[in-house]
């Protein structure tokens, strides 16, 4: 494996700081340099770009993005004692690297961001789905990236580029697909991942869009959240807690309650969402 630049291999790095990845906080760590590097390189072109990287744990990924020519990379780590490692990166690119410590779940990063940004991560297991369901709904759109580059267990990335009809297609897919165009840029193994998880991975490039329908995005996701909760139930069933004319709200959007969540289409549950927030 050739280097991709003049740090210690990722192995001798995690060794010499005692870093053995915590199942409680989501940690796989990756190894082979130049396969973070092909990750960074599904962002596109970052000479231009600030890039924030959730959980980077020992950098590999954080690495990859600074060989690949990112301007400016925003590392949230939570997990202190991967904060000695960062600072070895940090000062091998000048000016280049912040690291923030805290949860991501919590900390604003964007004091530390200059537009245009682009979102890069190997997100933790256990606050990916939660991270990205904010990224995709905020209030005001366009949001403040361009696009997200983010590894899921490749489950998850299934879903977020299913298509209506199928077992996948749920809450996740509705989102991502409403105000984005998601596409499944690369498959993982296990064996890349120190530990080994029991699952497949996948990096998910989603570009952001102009929303392809009107809605709310608090409305729509509550909406999806409880179609998709009962999924088996006919809509009628399922959203009756929603609001107590809900079967009229669904004929006004030109649904029939007696259809199933996985059956709508995003334009159909749009309409619906926009029927919901009408008093």
């Amino acid at each position: 494996m050739s280097a991709i630049d003049d740090l210690p291999p990722l192995r001798t790095v995690i060794a010499d700081h005692g870093l053995v990845a915590k199942k409680s906080m989501g940690q796989n760590f990756l190894l082979d340099l130049n396969l973070t590097a092909k990750i960074a390189r599904q962002a596109g072109d970052l000479s231009a770009c600030d890039v924030l990287e959730i959980g980077p744990g020992p950098g590999g990924l954080t690495r990859g993005l600074l060989a690949e020519g990112a301007r400016h990379v925003v590392a949230v780590e939570k997990d202190a004692r991967c904060l000695p490692a960062l600072a070895q990166i940090a000062d091998a690119y000048p000016g280049r690297l912040t690291v923030l410590h805290g949860d991501a779940l919590s900390v604003d990063p964007a004091a530390h961001l200059e537009p245009p940004v682009r979102i890069v991560s190997n997100l933790p297991y256990n606050v990916g789905t939660e991270l990205l369901v904010r990224w995709l709904t905020p209030p005001d759109w366009p949001p403040f990236w361009q696009s997200l580059t983010l590894m899921f267990q490749r489950e998850v990335a299934q879903r977020i580029v299913a298509r209506p009809g199928g077992k996948a297609y749920g809450r996740l897919a509705v989102l991502a697909q409403w105000r984005s165009d998601p596409r499944i840029a690369m498959d993982l193994p296990p064996e890349a991942f120190t530990p080994q998880p029991k699952v497949h991975s996948a990096v998910v490039h989603l570009a952001a869009t102009e929303p392809r329908f009107p809605a709310d995005p608090a409305v729509l996701q509550q909406v999806t959240a409880m179609a998709f909760n009962q999924r088996r139930k006919m809509l009628r069933a399922a959203l009756r807690g929603l609001r107590p004319d809900i079967e009229a709200r669904l004929d006004r959007a030109g649904i029939a309650p007696t259809r199933r969540a996985e059956e709508l289409s995003i334009a159909e549950f749009c309409a619906l969402a926009r029927e919901v927030a009408d008093d």
